[in-house]
């Protein structure tokens, strides 16, 4: 493990890093809570591997250079942002206008929370740039193992993605059980995630 681990800088560093970004508030901590709340823990399992995957895929799009492209190409980059942006909106808007005793905004079948979890992640462009700036700060240029090293940290973060989310999926999952039936309760929390998915889409929309 310590040789795999030499190419990076400060590997428990790295750990911590990736623990806090994980647990600032965003869409993809939204979806896990959504999801579980809506499909229980199969539902919340189904978003968290939905999360998972479409990190790994923005990270190795990073790694390959597609920040640099959009970095360059700011028309290219517009179009992702905004595309993200509306699909978040899309989703809160729904939630918002949602009342009580309709059909959930998220299918309960599993496939489509991990699908959902996909999309929401794929489409925050921000993230990639993220990635492109994260992972040189941990790289030791004198002991680096090229991919290998890159894919120590893709794995480093999937581990810790899952044990993450999937402690939220728990928490999230006990505190829904008392409010599943109150018809009311649950049409406001859908309205309170709703505004908070339009809010990710504008902050996506307008950050530049």
């Amino acid at each position: 493990m310590l040789a795999l681990t030499e190419g990076i800088r400060d590997y428990w560093a790295f750990v911590v890093a990736v623990i806090v970004f994980l647990a600032i508030p965003g869409p993809g901590n939204l979806a896990i809570i959504t999801s579980t709340s809506k499909g229980r823990i199969m539902g919340g399992l189904a978003a968290t591997f939905g999360v998972i995957a479409g990190d790994q895929v923005l990270m190795w799009l990073a790694v390959a250079g597609v920040a640099a492209l959009l970095a360059a190409h700011p028309s290219v980059f517009a179009v992702v942002q905004y595309a993200g942006a509306a699909y978040l909106a899309y989703l809160g808007v729904k939630m918002i206008l949602a009342k009580p005793g309709d059909a959930p905004i998220l299918k309960m079948e599993a496939r489509q929370y991990f699908k959902q979890s996909v999309l929401i992640t794929l489409l925050n462009p921000k993230a990639i740039v993220f990635y492109m700036a994260f992972f040189p700060v941990f790289v030791n240029p004198a002991k680096h193992q090229g991919m290998v090293t890159f894919a120590v940290m893709a794995v480093t973060i999937a581990v810790l993605t899952f044990l993450y989310c999937f402690t939220l999926t728990l928490i999230t999952h006990f505190a829904a059980e008392r409010m599943r039936s109150n018809p009311r309760v649950t049409s406001w929390l859908n309205k309170i995630a709703g505004t908070m998915l339009v809010g990710f889409g504008a902050k996506l929309a307008l950050d530049k």
